[in-house]
């Protein structure tokens, strides 16, 4: 671990709740990064709920993360766009996290000749937008998704996501999205210019090594692997990369603020 690392970002799932239940030190863990002013952000692959209602979810399960302190697949893929064309156009199929974070950069939403087709996560997936959206593809509009993921949870288990629907987007026209969240280090990227910050003093702490913390090491910073989510002890030593600590849970992270 660098000496006095200055800014964090964190990972949510996984890290800081499970199933909508705050894990064992999450909490105090927020509560050191207020006492000592380091700025911080919450990062999701989500592209599904704003920050508004993320900070809500968060508060109902006891975790006080102000909405400005949150960052998602969906506001890194508007600021995305709006650096590669700004006041462009989309064809979105997602819900209001990605269609608000369009619209705040200034970009229209149409299903006529469409800049770009952006693809994020939506409980309710349209086999009538999908073919709008290949259709539209194949005429020429460029293909982003918000993330790879190709499974979401689910109290009944898990549930197809923007992954697997970028698939069969990808099968039906023969072009590949670009995924911007993780394990994309631009959303890292894109987070660092949020607070200001700068990949020799920030941190990254996540539960994924296939995500969080290749792109953690790809962005240029420190990762902490925490293991109360997807990656265990044993998944460590199948990857040719290693994160700068693993520990138990969030809670041992805490006196490293």
């Amino acid at each position: 671990m660098r000496a006095s690392p200055q800014c964090w970002l964190t990972d949510m799932d996984g890290v800081l709740v499970r199933e909508e239940h705050a894990l064992p030190g999450a909490a105090e863990f927020l509560q050191r990064l207020v006492d000592k002013d380091r700025p911080f952000l919450v990062l999701t692959n989500n592209s599904i709920f704003t920050p508004r209602d993320l900070s809500a979810r968060l508060l109902r399960s006891g975790l006080t993360v102000p909405e400005s302190s949150i960052w998602t697949s969906a506001l890194a893929t508007a600021a995305f766009l709006s650096d590669q064309l700004p006041g462009g156009s989309a064809y979105v199929i997602g819900e209001a996290g990605l269609t608000t974070a369009l619209h705040a950069v200034g970009y229209t939403l149409t299903d006529i000749e469409p800049d770009f087709v952006v693809l994020g996560e939506t409980r309710t997936y349209s086999f009538t937008a999908i073919t709008t959206a290949i259709r539209l593809i194949l005429g020429g509009a460029r293909f982003i998704a918000t993330n790879p993921d190709a499974t979401g949870p689910s109290a009944e288990g898990p549930l197809p996501a923007t992954g697997s629907v970028a698939a069969m987007i990808t099968k039906a026209t023969g072009r590949d999205p670009y995924f911007v969240g993780k394990p994309n280090p631009m959303m890292f990227r894109s987070a660092l210019n949020r607070i200001e910050a700068h990949s020799e003093n920030t941190v990254m702490i996540g539960d994924r090594m296939d995500t969080d913390v290749v792109a953690g090491i790809e962005a240029g910073l420190e990762t902490v692997l925490v293991l109360t989510g997807s990656t265990t002890v044993e998944d460590v030593e199948r990857y040719p990369f290693r994160p700068s600590r693993v520990l138990p849970s969030i809670a041992e992270v805490i006196d490293l603020v």
